[in-house]
């Protein structure tokens, strides 16, 4: 077979490929619509962003200067919110919940933060400390601790920040170590949104002493009744455009926690927190 045969074999086949590749391309198009993104709004997300907008022009608006002068926590309006299933959203059905996604819950968080990023705050605090045991909760922990929110508007809060520990999650020095079906946690917490008004919170601390453990294996995840006798509140924050969120330092001395309110097992904080954090960074950043 000479060089050029071989040549032209290969522009016959290539030949071949591109018609048979056109007409099966024109009979697709032909069979089915064009596809494409569609931005428009389901007729259910455009009730819940209409609903959220008249909350925050009627309910949040006209009172919005004075709770940021004032400082007093919005809880009010909260329990306003909450009624009309703008708050706690993400709660999933089988909890009692409506079982919204990141989308939806976005569109409300828009909203409402348009009448103040204050009141926001403090309703987005809770999604953050609810989101823990939406993802890493057990059947027991959900029914007692998202199940309750269903029923009447408790607050929740999220405890990772340290004073010298931010946006470095493996930097934390809160300590948790095992005594029988109990951890004592010792360690403070700062800049905690609603840590003056919480029912209940989630905690991350270290359960591993040794300074060279994986941080995917040093950190434990628990739930702290806001009750537990050593748990101390500071003082609250003047947060600038948000002074009516409750802002504060935590101090745990000798806290008590019973294993049956760990998260998943000793060892899992780290990455609860992370997959926390991916589904709560919407709802923030849509704030401003």
């Amino acid at each position: 077979m000479t060089a050029s045969f071989r040549r032209s074999c290969g522009v016959l086949r290539s030949l071949f490929h591109f018609g048979w590749r056109s007409q099966h391309t024109k009979a697709s198009l032909q069979r089915e619509p064009r596809l494409g993104f569609n931005f428009e709004f389901t007729e259910q997300q455009k009730e819940i962003q209409a609903t959220a907008r008249k909350f925050a022009r009627e309910e949040i608006i006209p009172v919005a200067a004075e709770y940021d002068k004032s400082g007093k926590y919005p809880f009010p309006i909260m329990k306003k919110a909450w009624e009309l299933g703008l708050m706690s959203t993400h709660i999933p059905e089988h909890c009692g919940g409506l079982g919204l996604g990141a989308f939806d819950s976005c569109l409300i968080s828009e909203e409402l933060s348009y009448g103040c990023t204050g009141i926001m705050a403090a309703i987005n605090a809770c999604a953050l400390g609810q989101m823990p045991v939406i993802i890493a909760g057990n059947d027991q922990q959900q029914k007692k601790y998202l199940g309750r929110i269903t029923e009447e508007p408790l607050i929740n809060a999220f405890c990772v920040t340290e004073p010298e520990a931010g946006s470095d999650v493996a930097a934390i020095k809160t300590k948790a170590e095992k005594k029988g079906d109990e951890y004592i946690i010792n360690g403070q917490k700062m800049w905690i949104t609603n840590g003056g008004q919480a029912n209940w919170y989630f905690l991350l601390a270290r359960s591993d002493p040794d300074p060279k453990a994986s941080v995917r294996k040093a950190f434990t995840g628990f739930i702290v009744e806001a009750d537990t006798p050593g748990l101390q509140i500071g003082k609250k924050e003047l947060n600038m455009g948000q002074r009516c969120s409750d802002t504060r330092g935590l101090v745990f001395e000798d806290v008590r926690v019973p294993k049956e309110n760990v998260l998943i097992g000793e060892g899992a904080g780290f990455t609860i927190v992370m997959h926390t954090l991916d589904k709560t960074r919407p709802l923030v950043s849509i704030m401003t």
